[in-house]
């Protein structure tokens, strides 16, 4: 009998094979971009079966030791943008931050990748918003992914970020001659 481990993604209770288990909140997210709570060492087999070429991470700590081997090991790049969480009266979300972590995830030269945060909630959940202010989604459907996600602690300053995102600055930072080929990414640099 194989183990198995528990794991909830979008509130939802599910069991896989010990040796293949995703890290918590994992999903995909557009072709070749994941997202999910932060990679421990059981879901590092899992991770492996992804053939991910970079980690974008959005916390503020230095790396785990166990998980900069799994990098190496695989040749995986590490993208690190501190980010504080969008909680204090006082905290707020960068916005250079978030157009360079934007820039890393538009270039296919990184993908496959992975975003993830402590939880894979609130901060993976605004750069995750900002992507889709990019693919020109609506504010109502923005937010419901958010809150998927981010349930039951939704943050109504992270959405009121991605709202007020102007992703006209990130199109300023995006390499143009490296963006995915999606149908619903508007290739608007100059707008």
């Amino acid at each position: 009998m194989t183990d198995t481990t528990d794991l909830t993604v979008s509130g939802e209770s599910l069991s896989y094979p010990e040796d293949l288990c995703p890290p918590d909140n994992f999903n995909m997210v557009s072709t070749w971009i994941y997202r999910s709570s932060f990679p421990k060492k059981k879901n590092f087999s899992f991770l492996k079966k992804l053939g991910l070429k970079s980690i974008l991470t959005l916390i503020l700590e230095d790396y785990p030791d166990q998980n900069m081997k799994f990098l190496k090991e695989n040749n995986v790049t590490l993208f690190q943008f501190g980010i504080a969480g969008n909680k204090e009266p006082f905290v707020q979300i960068p916005d250079d931050k978030i157009c360079a972590a934007l820039a890393v995830l538009l270039d296919r030269r990184n993908h496959p990748i992975l975003i993830h945060c402590n939880k894979g909630k609130h901060r993976t959940g605004c750069l995750i918003g900002c992507l889709r202010k990019l693919q020109q989604w609506s504010h109502t459907s923005i937010f419901d992914e958010y809150r998927r996600f981010s349930h039951p602690k939704s943050r109504s300053m992270d959405q009121q970020f991605i709202e007020l995102f102007d992703s006209r600055e990130a199109w300023k930072v995006i390499d143009p001659k490296w963006i995915p080929d999606w149908k619903t990414l508007g290739h608007h640099a100059g707008m």
